[in-house]
């Protein structure tokens, strides 16, 4: 077994600075902390670049080393320079971008899709994906100045599904919507004062359709709820005053997938 590399290794020092967003951003890199997103990112040929994991680790998952293009030991010092969670896991991968232009995401359109606008806290907008994953959705989209998707903090709480769900980002979130229109989607608008109650919207949810979800703290523009096709709101029974982000979007997504498989007789969603 090769000697693990020390926090003051020059390779490791240049990997952590796939912290900062510019740093992604221009090496086309970023960091998948943990085993299930590394499985997640093994799993997308030509995705991973290098997985570092302590000694410890390396004996956990011999499976994932196995599969890694390749595997460096690092000590479990050096590991906690990597990783930004409280309890690393003692393995993290070096993961070439994923980014896919909107465009791309639209021909053919998927039958469900989730538009993100400002949302810029990244386990929210981790989250939203896992919960788009798990509904079946054909992709996320994520607008304005919302968070990085490469963030490791979204990269972690989306647990893997950023590597199984197609992911785009685009600075107007306006244009997204108007092309998620052009391709045949119903744009719904997650908005705690629309007129549509959730669980009474029935048909409105059996055909292809776009969520859009707001930034947390104050929702959607209203230059951009105007141009939704309809505003959805999710009935509030007891006395919270509203639904974290991510729990509305995973109500919303499941809502939706569930009628669409039910007009569809139980068909998978294309």
């Amino acid at each position: 077994m090769n000697t693990p590399l020390t926090s003051g290794n020059a390779r490791l020092k240049d990997t952590r600075k796939l912290s900062r967003r510019s740093e992604r951003s221009e090496r086309r890199l970023f960091l998948a902390d943990g085993p299930k997103a590394v499985e997640g990112a093994l799993g997308v040929p030509g995705c991973v670049v290098e997985v570092f994991a302590t000694p410890a680790a390396t004996e956990q998952y011999a499976d994932l080393a196995s599969a890694a293009p390749v595997w460096t030991l690092v000590e479990d010092r050096a590991m906690a320079g990597l990783s930004d969670s409280v309890n690393p896991a003692g393995v993290v991968a070096v993961c070439r971008s994923l980014d896919r232009p909107l465009e791309h995401l639209l021909d053919p359109a998927p039958a469900l899709l989730a538009i993100c606008a400002d949302v810029r806290d990244p386990g929210n907008a981790g989250t939203v994906i896992r919960s788009a994953d798990a509904a079946g959705a054909g992709a996320v989209v994520l607008t304005g100045s919302s968070v990085d998707p490469y963030n490791p903090k979204t990269v972690r709480a989306s647990v893997g599904s950023l590597f199984h769900l197609p992911v785009a980002v685009t600075d107007d979130a306006a244009s997204a919507v108007r092309a998620a229109q052009a391709a045949g989607l119903v744009v719904l608008a997650a908005d705690g004062a629309g007129d549509v109650d959730l669980f009474e919207a029935g048909e409105l949810l059996a055909g292809p359709t776009a969520w859009l979800f707001g930034n947390e703290a104050w929702g959607l523009p209203p230059e951009l709820v105007a141009l939704a096709d309809h505003r959805v709101s999710i009935p509030i029974h007891g006395r919270a005053e509203s639904l974290n982000l991510s729990t509305a979007a995973a109500l919303c997504l499941y809502a939706s997938a569930t009628t669409q498989r039910r007009a569809a007789g139980d068909r998978p969603l294309s």
